[in-house]
């Protein structure tokens, strides 16, 4: 193994104000900037490590940097610090034809006058860095670069960037590797990488195991924001990136289900092969991590929370306002059943798990992959402990989404994968999801009420999708 490699770095004063105007018109149109719709008032520096001297012919910043942004969408409210972004910033005197789509802009003043700036991940050379920075287990500021010593990290591999990730960024070395970067940084244990390492302990063969990871140690001065809103996350490390193996030739489950419909061709025996994935992790998962019994305090909790998130959807989309009754039963059901002693087992979880979060290999096994969990969720949240049947849900969901996107749109498939999925489930764990119709139906609703508050504001020709669910959730409570 190699030893780890340190080295100290200086940022040159004024770099962020340097920075900022650019930043501020940048930032809002990147997919993964999470504040759309509210102006970028400013920023506060979290880190800058400078990996490549700005004097050199390429430049190469890691900056850690807070957008300001107002409370509500409106530009004479003053700006207040929200959240932190990883950035990578190249510098160079001006960009080759290839880079042009990466550029952030032309720098007036500051250290990096007369110089251009643009997001490095497209870049060879600063894309090559990292690997070589995991790969030697280097240090450079406050950056830890680390890896699993039993994994073998080849150097010289071509790093070619994904294009079509909207949360994060990805960089897929050779055949090889990739590497996730978390674009929105909070500080504490992050799932992505808490959860692969613990299945990859229980040998879980579901889940790529993580090869190499980035985290940043900031000390609670450097980001005053989060020292004074949880001290339990104050001076906790943040987790930047994790590098995985490459799953060469694997289908996105999404496209290969709407490949599937668009030829008319059965899914079941995927969504059942599917169904056994998702128990054999969830099985691996509450073998690694506790797991926890809720009761009537911590159930009625969890009920309250899901009729608050239905008040907020029908004040922001009245056309869920006829529907909000019969709603409503699905999580007071629940609570009815929590209240006359009913106790359900809760571990950890995917908790964001739909098409889209597996891979099918060409063989036919299929992986489940990106546990980050609902990125606009606080981290402490999408760690705690869930009945698994909310992975479960999301799934159904899924399949649904997949089947109306076609057309016409194909119920009768939607309804043939999640009974399939079900059953897949039932066999690799012993539980069948539909045996407590009750819990089922309180998470499918919850998750039908998030997606149509979701395509209201950023999808709306989408609407219909979520709201016929919602149609048979609130009118029969009916399930595969």
């Amino acid at each position: 193994m190699s030893e780890a490699v340190t080295r100290t770095v200086t940022t040159p004063p004024g770099l962020l104000a340097s920075l900022d105007p650019l930043l501020r018109e940048w930032l809002p149109r990147q997919r993964w900037f999470a504040g759309k719709g509210r102006p970028v008032t400013g920023f506060t520096l979290v880190e800058a490590t400078e990996l490549l001297p700005a004097t050199s012919k390429l430049g190469l910043y890691h900056l850690l940097v807070r957008a300001h942004q107002p409370l509500v969408p409106s530009h004479g409210v003053p700006g207040h610090p929200g959240d932190c972004y990883q950035l990578l910033i190249g510098v160079r005197e001006a960009l080759p034809p290839r880079l042009a789509p990466a550029l952030i802009g032309h720098v007036q003043t500051g250290p990096l006058a007369g110089r251009t700036v643009y997001d490095a991940l497209h870049d060879t050379r600063p894309a090559e860095l990292l690997l070589e920075a995991l790969r030697t287990r280097a240090r450079v500021g406050r950056l830890r670069f680390d890896r699993d010593p039993g994994q073998d990290i080849r150097s010289g591999l071509v790093p070619r960037v994904v294009t079509a990730e909207q949360s994060n960024s990805s960089v897929v070395y050779g055949d090889t590797f990739i590497l996730k970067l978390l674009r929105r940084i909070v500080p504490g244990v992050n799932p992505d990488l808490e959860l692969p390492l613990a299945l990859a302990r229980e040998s879980c063969p579901r889940v790529p195991a993580p090869t190499a990871w980035l985290v940043a140690d900031i000390p609670p001065t450097a980001d005053p924001v989060v020292s004074a809103g949880s001290a339990d996350l104050a001076g906790q490390p943040y987790v930047l990136g994790v590098l995985q193996p490459f799953l060469q030739g694997a289908s996105d489950g999404w496209e290969l289900a709407l490949r599937e419909l668009a030829k008319g061709e059965d899914f079941g025996a995927e969504a059942r092969a599917l169904g056994r994935a998702t128990a054999e992790v969830h099985t691996a998962l509450a073998r690694a991590l506790p797991t926890v019994t809720l009761g009537h305090m911590q159930l009625q909790l969890m009920v309250d929370g899901m009729i608050e998130r239905l008040e907020a959807a029908v004040q922001a989309v009245p056309a869920l306002r006829p529907y909000a009754g019969g709603l409503r039963s699905a999580f007071t059901a629940l609570g009815d059943l929590a209240a006359e002693g009913r106790t359900w087992t809760a571990q950890r979880v995917h908790g964001d798990l739909h098409l889209g979060q597996c891979l099918r290999s060409p063989s036919g096994e299929w992986w489940l992959i990106d546990f980050e969990g609902e990125p606009a969720r606080p981290l402490a949240e999408r760690r705690m402990p869930q009945p698994a049947v909310r992975d479960v849900a999301g799934m159904l969901r899924s399949f649904d989404y997949a089947a109306r996107s076609a057309d016409p749109p194909q119920a009768d498939w939607a309804e043939t994968c999640r009974a399939a999925y079900c059953s897949g489930y039932a066999e690799a764990s012993g539980r069948d999801p539909r045996t407590d119709p009750v819990l089922l139906r309180a998470y499918e609703t919850d998750k039908a009420i998030y997606e149509v508050v979701y395509e209201a504001r950023h999808r709306p020709d989408w609407l219909p999708v979520p709201l016929a669910a919602i149609d048979r959730l609130a009118s029969t409570g009916h399930l595969t």
